[in-house]
């Protein structure tokens, strides 16, 4: 089976209990659960990874270019100033699908711009936990 990572920034980890009303009532083991098992029905190997250090998430970038990894990302906030982010995922080196539970365009204007959507393969938002399920479809589209 092919690997691929989930990668998920800050508060993801507080799914479930953090604006449920955005995110909705699943919680990080829900999203997690269901990542692997979709995985497993695309014939892909799916680890799923969650940091608030943006460091750590730059070094599992930088481990995916190094190992031609396919990535789900979900940069939560870092999505919209993380340049160290953007540069790393430049270096992506497999299909990158930037990933959002809600619709950042659809929220505060502050999130109305994603630095690292430009470097990205494709993005899908907005479609609750089931964006995570598109985005794995289009990895194993991709090859």
């Amino acid at each position: 089976m092919r690997p691929v990572y989930v990668l998920n920034g800050p508060n993801l980890s507080r799914l479930g209990t953090r604006e449920p009303d955005v995110y909705g009532a699943e919680t990080f083991a829900d999203l997690a659960e269901l990542c692997r098992n979709t995985g497993r029905e695309l014939g892909l190997s799916v680890e799923v990874r969650q940091t608030d250090d943006e460091a750590e998430l730059v070094g599992w970038l930088h481990e995916a270019a190094d190992g031609r990894i396919p990535v789900v990302l979900n940069p939560a906030a870092f999505t919209h100033y993380s340049y160290a982010l953007r540069d790393a995922i430049a270096q992506r080196t497999a299909p990158l699908v930037e990933v959002h539970i809600s619709n950042p365009a659809a929220r505060e204007e502050f999130r109305h711009t994603s630095v690292v959507a430009a470097v990205a393969t494709g993005t899908i938002a907005g479609f609750g936990l089931n964006s995570y399920v598109l985005a794995l479809r289009a990895v194993a589209d991709a090859g």
